[in-house]
């Protein structure tokens, strides 16, 4: 099921590509899933561009038993001859509060594509976004490379 959301959503993203112009937008709120092996997070996500390359963005993720706060730093490049599409490649920090008082700490590098549709406020973007673990508790300096994200936002000028 996963798998086939994160396709729609790529095709998506490049179907539009070619028939709408250049976009930018400074902020934008909305819904971020954080999809992995066995758990999704879905909660709010908010992103802003300190300037037209450097981005910040938060994602608040609620799944069964955990609570996640991820704080992402990204530079954001235009593709030549796509107009409105734009790569991004960062790093940050998730923070997984567990129920039973654990938490965990993961370094998150991420690369993604993001999509404003021209004259919509509407934003969309896919992201690989591994994690390393940094806690004992998440069994030593494990890396998990099977998670990505998507998000849905509307997006202000």
């Amino acid at each position: 099921m996963r798998k086939t959301v994160i396709i729609c959503m790529t095709f998506f993203a490049f179907a539009f590509t070619s028939s709408f112009g250049q976009t930018s937008y400074t902020a934008a709120v909305g819904l971020g899933l954080d999809l992995g092996d066995g758990f999704t997070f879905v909660g709010p996500s908010g992103k802003y561009f300190f300037s037209e390359n450097h981005v910040g963005q938060f994602d608040l993720g609620f799944e069964d038993s955990v609570t996640s706060l991820t704080f992402l730093y990204s530079y954001h490049g235009q593709f030549t001859g796509a107009d409105g599409l734009q790569w991004f490649a960062g790093i940050g920090p998730s923070i997984w509060l567990i129920k039973d008082f654990d938490t965990q700490i993961l370094l998150r590098p991420h690369a993604g594509l993001d999509f404003k549709i021209p004259d919509v406020p509407l934003a969309f973007s896919a992201s690989w976004r591994p994690g390393l673990g940094l806690s004992e508790g998440f069994e030593g300096d494990r890396f998990e490379a099977g998670i990505f994200a998507l998000g849905f936002r509307y997006a202000f000028d």
